[in-house]
């Protein structure tokens, strides 16, 4: 049953791109890549932007690689939605070219696998017949490559992002999309951090091309269903701005920091804390606790959210995060805690990610 939803979302998803002979910019395009990667960033509440120093600054903020103090450093991510029914990845390699620039490349994917195709269950004389039905996978790709160099100005460094997309929804549908982003950090001496990051600065886009048998035409045409047509969809700038501090507590190792992230879309009014046509504000923050580099536990909100009761009055959510880390001799093992939508929902997903520095192989070319 879980899966026909899934199927039903497919089919919704075709139809919301459907008959656009020209470019559209909708909100939510390409949100997959929205989601975040990284199980310290979801126990931030997805605040790190300004104090992204790992493999994730691939997606995060590209100027954060230059912080890379190891010949390469890799991250993995793996997570599962809606109990398990969309499995989301991660995988980022980055390497430190010299004390002064960087490169990553890294591959996401979002998916749900498996979802039955019902357009032939019914055959042509009218009769249900189950072994008409086959399956389909819905999978959303992307591969980013990132550069990173410090600045002649002390503390500031400058990133950039190629990213290529690739979306396919069974043999139905497919797009092929281009997009670039930019990030600034920039550190000063002791304890603060600051961020801007330009997602899609390009303005990404998406072209959709729709592959149609005869027999699914006819199933649209039947059930009162435009035929989707070939379109071109854009994702319009995100520009994210951060502060982060980080601050020792007495002499015994112990530390505590913060970050705190503003999401500017120009995509229209959302519903969020700040929203104005066409631009609105997502403001999220985090707090973490450690010991040296050793141990961190983290705490964070997001998704700041207004929602109506059936009275039609209103009230305001968030989405809390907890997660906490363990790094040892260059291994790094994170885990994080949230809820998905309002802050009442019951979809509860456990995230682990790891990441791994490595020293420069000795037979490797100088």
């Amino acid at each position: 049953m879980i899966k026909s939803i899934s199927l039903s979302i497919a089919v919704i998803t075709c139809a919301y791109l459907q008959a656009q002979e020209t470019t559209i910019a909708p909100k939510y395009s390409n949100e997959f890549l929205s989601l975040g990667v990284g199980a310290e960033s979801f126990g931030m509440g997805n605040a790190v932007v300004a104090s992204t120093a790992n493999a994730n600054s691939i997606y995060w903020n590209p100027a954060g690689l230059t912080s890379i103090n190891k010949w390469a450093e890799v991250s993995f991510m793996h997570s599962e939605y809606f109990a398990g029914i969309a499995k989301y990845d991660y995988l980022g390699i980055a390497h430190s070219i010299d004390d002064k620039s960087a490169l990553g490349f890294a591959a996401i994917r979002f998916g749900v696998d498996d979802i039955p195709n019902t357009t032939q269950l019914i055959d042509n004389n009218g009769v249900i017949n189950y072994d008409n039905v086959t399956s389909f996978t819905a999978g959303d790709y992307a591969f980013m490559l990132s550069y990173a160099r410090k600045l002649n100005v002390p503390g500031l460094s400058l990133g950039g992002t190629t990213k290529v997309i690739y979306r396919k929804v069974g043999d139905f549908a497919k797009s092929f999309g281009f997009g670039i982003d930019a990030g600034l950090q920039y550190h000063l001496p002791k304890h603060w951090k600051f961020g801007l990051m330009a997602r899609d600065v390009s303005s990404t886009f998406n072209a959709w091309v729709f592959e149609l048998d005869d027999a699914t035409r006819d199933v649209y045409i039947n059930t009162g269903n435009a035929i989707p047509q070939n379109g071109l969809e854009l994702t319009l700038p995100r520009i994210i701005l951060a502060a982060a501090g980080n601050f020792d507590i007495g002499s015994k190792g112990l530390n505590a920091g913060g970050e705190i992230d503003f999401d500017i879309t120009t995509d229209g009014k959302r519903n969020v804390l700040i929203s104005a046509n066409p631009i609105s504000i997502d403001p999220h923050a985090g707090l973490f606790f450690g010991f040296k580099e050793l141990v961190k536990v983290r705490m964070g909100v997001s998704n700041v959210q207004q929602f109506t009761n059936l009275d039609d009055s209103k009230y305001w959510g968030i989405q809390p995060n907890i997660g906490m880390g363990l790094a040892f001799k260059g291994f790094s093992l994170d885990y994080a805690f949230t809820r998905l939508g309002a802050s009442e929902a019951n979809y509860y997903t456990h995230i682990f990610s790891v990441r791994l520095k490595l020293d420069k192989p000795k037979n490797a070319v100088k």
